[in-house]
């Protein structure tokens, strides 16, 4: 039985690739450097037919990623859309759109691909996680006056964020939740964070603190308001958060995954209000 995940990959300018065909030139600087960029975007084949979920949020937010980085000629959206469109894998798939500065040893233009791979099954994780919150090594408000640092930029850097998913795997939990310097929780290395306290939805504020606006969590809260419910942006302290009424990881993939334990004491959770916001950011209710 074959195990490899099915894969389709396309390239900038030349389309469909095969998926064993090698791309990248060993002096690129996306390789050498983590000089580039890339966004991830969830695709369903069901019933319902093939959809990329919120695909303009993506590409807009791709597209400020790229300009951040001052790549030269990057491509428009209708040029990932063009190949996007091409695609018809069955289930739940992540597409990754990449795009790179280009080789460092000769004058090129950023060199762009996509790949559709399927994805496994994260119906336990929705379900609930464990978080340990890992210090960030910044303040706060550390990216107010230093745009060099790029914040909120999705760049190919992420050494840092996998090696936080390893420690999380180390310390026997499921997730991480980075903590700034001075004591207040950002994010996750690859997905947003909400809390519900007071009535309303909170997530982390992007101004100065560097974190990336999530698109998913800027569905979500759409769909919150547009039910009544307020929205907000804040920051807490993870003793503020274990007296929230909940508190979620928000991932364009993985869906939203409700946080039951964060550095070892038990959260408020309430599968109700989870299965509630699964559905406001486009996953399937939670049974």
């Amino acid at each position: 039985m074959n195990d490899v995940p099915p894969q389709v990959i396309a390239v900038l300018g030349r389309g469909l690739v095969p998926a064993d065909e090698a791309l990248l030139l060993g002096d690129d600087l996306g390789v050498t450097r983590g000089d580039g960029c890339f966004d991830a975007l969830r695709v369903t084949n069901d019933a319902r037919g093939v959809r990329v979920h919120h695909r303009d949020g993506h590409l807009a937010r791709f597209a400020r990623s790229a300009a951040r980085l001052q790549l030269a000629d990057a491509p428009p959206s209708a040029a990932w859309e063009d190949l996007i469109d091409a695609w018809d894998n069955p289930g739940e798939a992540v597409l990754k759109l990449v795009l790179t500065r280009g080789r460092e040893s000769v004058a090129t233009a950023p060199f762009g691909y996509l790949t559709l791979t399927s994805v496994p099954d994260y119906g336990i994780a929705r379900r609930g996680v464990t978080a340990v919150t890992l210090d960030r090594g910044h303040r706060s408000d550390t990216f107010t006056d230093a745009p060099w640092l790029l914040g909120g930029v999705k760049t190919l850097s992420y050494a840092v964020n996998v090696a936080a998913r390893r420690e999380a795997a180390a310390r026997g939990v499921d997730e991480v939740v980075w903590r700034s310097s001075d004591g207040y929780l950002l994010e996750g290395p690859t997905s947003g964070l909400v809390f519900a306290a007071d009535d309303r939805l909170w997530t982390t504020p992007t101004a100065g603190t560097g974190i990336l606006d999530s698109v998913t969590v800027a569905a979500v809260f759409d769909v919150a308001r547009r039910n009544g419910v307020d929205t907000g942006e804040a920051l807490f302290t993870p003793a503020q958060a274990r007296r929230c009424d909940g508190v979620w990881l928000v991932s364009a993939i993985r869906g939203v995954l409700p946080v039951t334990e964060l550095d070892g004491d038990p959260l408020n959770h309430d599968p109700a209000v989870t299965s509630v916001l699964a559905v406001a950011g486009g996953f399937p209710p939670i049974d």
